[in-house]
């Protein structure tokens, strides 16, 4: 026995499903401004990534000169306290020329140290640097791959939306008026306006209906509503099962 639907009832169908594709197109041109942001906000991390080095870097050249500028006032100390050591007139004199002399090539000893450890830590950071500049270039130039694909992608889920409103209006003007105003009516209280029934349920609201109901929807003649969320209801039945092979 072929199975018949009411003409009404599949238009409803059909414009639940243009309805339902329209808005995944749209919901996936709002999501795009998310994909760009991510797409800046990951740039940006790189960004901060390198400027953190190159400022280490800087901080570390600048420390290495501050260091050898007071190693050169220390060096300019000690040569002075030397000239004036063999000016002295005193053993007690001498003796505190000596200590004067000594912790200053202390201070300059201390001194050398820091610039060495500032020279190793500012090849590594050198290193450094050019590692995550070659790591910002390729994040820059995923970014702009990423946004060109985002453009192609813009324009067509544009192009797209185009096209399924003007098929969802044209079966929504095939509808009787009273049909439309109840598909809407529903739709903006539900968001989902006509609902699949089968195993004498609602499929989306998952209500069971009495039997008497379910009997007569099964006969797809007449427009019916889900008496718990009031969605319109359909019923397809299942595929006949297959003739087991001999």
């Amino acid at each position: 026995m072929r199975f018949r639907m009411n003409p009404e009832i599949e238009r409803l169908i059909q414009l639940q499903r243009a309805e339902s594709e329209l808005q995944r197109t749209e919901a996936e041109l709002l999501d795009l401004p998310r994909l760009r942001r991510e797409l800046a906000e990951r740039v940006a991390v790189e960004r901060a990534r390198l400027d953190a080095v190159r400022e280490a870097l800087s901080q570390s050249q600048k420390t290495r000169r501050q260091l050898e500028g007071e190693l050169q006032e220390l060096e300019a100390k000690r040569s002075k306290y030397k000239g004036q050591l063999m000016e002295v007139k005193t053993n007690k004199e001498y003796t505190a020329m000596l200590h004067e002399i000594e912790a200053v090539e202390r201070e300059i000893r201390s001194r050398e140290d820091r610039v060495l450890e500032e020279m190793e830590l500012a090849e590594t950071l050198a290193s450094d640097v050019k590692q995550e500049e070659l790591a910002f270039k390729q994040v820059e130039e995923q970014q702009r791959a990423e946004e060109r694909r985002i453009d192609e992608r813009a324009q067509g889920l544009s192009s797209d939306r185009e096209r399924m409103a003007a098929e969802r209006d044209a079966v929504a003007a095939g509808l009787a008026q009273r049909s439309r105003e109840l598909f809407q009516r529903v739709a903006r209280l539900r968001g989902v306006a006509v609902a699949e029934a089968r195993d004498a349920m609602c499929q989306v609201c998952h209500v069971k209906l009495r039997l008497q109901m379910f009997v007569d929807l099964k006969r797809n003649e007449e427009i019916t509503q889900c008496p718990a969320c009031n969605r319109i209801l359909y019923y397809v039945p299942a595929p006949p099962a297959a003739s087991p092979e001999a």
